[in-house]
């Protein structure tokens, strides 16, 4: 087996555990299990409007969570991603019969410690500069504050909801898994961003811009993986995740894409612009939240 390099040694803790019960049938099934709970509890949920509101009110519903563009849509889907942890949860001590509180990682008291020493820097990041992403003509004003700051508390939460949850899936789960068997850097950092960044593949909504999405969405899946790895459990990652969502979704967002909760939203469409020179800053936003969450953490 590869040494690990030096900054990675924590890594080795974090996936310990997955390879005392590998086997590519529980991992497969597994993966069938967390997919099959997530879109069983929006099935049931579905089936539950439909025979409460009527066919056409529950498509309606079901049509405006998916785009997200009011509070109350907003809010539920972002919590809706529940039932994707318990999927990620249940399938692990389930099916590979082992503690499901290791996909976060060992002493789960640093990881929250690393949570918030990544969430709260990266988040102040987004405050300082909301200013300059809020400069152009093409960035109009969304709830007005009164309704933000009432509809914050519940937003944060679920936001951790959403996040978390991606994080047990993608990092906690498919980074051990693939690591426990495969040594190489490259697929148990590759391969779960990979998925990550389809999972983010929408033409319907970017347009044209929908494989640069992708590729950022993959590069936010290294950035993660990178911070599992340094810290060998789930903390910072699911920080540095929370507040790139709260910066995306809450203070400055796509107009028509989850905006029902932002404080701003971008409408490119307005002054004739593209998303070219957003999806540009974005990068480069990550790339600054990465080393922040680092030095923060010092790793």
């Amino acid at each position: 087996m590869p040494a690990l390099p030096r900054p990675y040694l924590p890594h080795e803790a974090f996936v310990a555990a997955a390879r005392t019960d590998w086997a590519w049938w529980r991992l497969v099934l597994c993966a069938i299990t967390i997919v099959v709970v997530y879109v069983g509890a929006l099935m049931l949920f579905s089936a539950y409007l439909t025979a409460r509101y009527g066919g056409w009110i529950a498509a309606a519903i079901a049509r405006q969570m998916a785009e997200g563009n009011t509070p109350g849509m907003a809010l539920l889907l972002f919590y809706s991603f529940l039932a994707l942890a318990i999927g990620a949860l249940f399938a692990v001590r389930a099916i590979h019969r082992r503690s499901a509180a290791m996909l976060f990682g060992p002493r789960p008291r640093e990881g929250l410690r690393e949570f918030w020493q990544v969430s709260l820097p990266v988040i102040g990041l987004s405050v300082v500069l909301l200013p300059l992403g809020t400069a152009s003509e093409e960035v109009t004003r969304g709830l007005e504050t009164g309704d933000f700051l009432f509809y914050l508390p519940f937003a944060l939460v679920g936001l951790l909801v959403q996040t978390t949850a991606e994080e047990l899936v993608f990092r906690g789960y498919l980074q051990q898994q693939i690591a426990a068997r495969f040594p190489a850097r490259v697929l148990w950092m590759g391969i779960p961003s990979a998925l990550f960044g389809l999972a983010h593949y929408a033409p319907a909504e970017f347009g044209e811009s929908s494989l640069v999405v992708v590729l950022w969405a993959f590069l936010f899946g290294l950035c993660a993986a990178d911070l599992t790895a340094r810290t060998g459990r789930l903390g910072a990652a699911i920080g540095l995740h929370f507040a790139n969502n709260v910066s995306a979704v809450l203070l400055v967002c796509l107009a028509g894409n989850l905006d029902g909760l932002a404080l701003w939203r971008i409408a490119p469409g307005v002054a004739g612009g593209s998303l070219a020179p957003y999806i540009a800053t974005d990068f480069v936003a990550l790339f600054a939240s990465w080393l922040l969450a680092r030095l923060a953490l010092r790793v």
